[in-house]
């Protein structure tokens, strides 16, 4: 399960930075590489999101041990 929350923090800090280019440039790289509301662009943000919810077991982590 630790390679599985690496790979899904990864990918997260991937889409953290694409929303840091949206922040500050209005500069979508996703929506660039793979146009505007294509399969592929929801794909890959869907990924991102359930990525997300991977690591909030990393949070947690720490509490299973005390």
């Amino acid at each position: 399960m630790e390679t599985v929350q690496k790979i899904a923090l990864v990918i997260t800090i991937i889409g953290a930075l694409n929303w840091l280019l949206i922040g500050l440039f209005d500069f979508n790289l996703v929506s660039t590489i793979f146009q505007e509301g294509s399969f592929l662009t929801n794909l890959i943000y869907i990924i991102v999101g359930i990525c997300g919810l991977i690591n909030i077991g990393i949070l947690f982590k720490h509490l299973k041990y005390e």
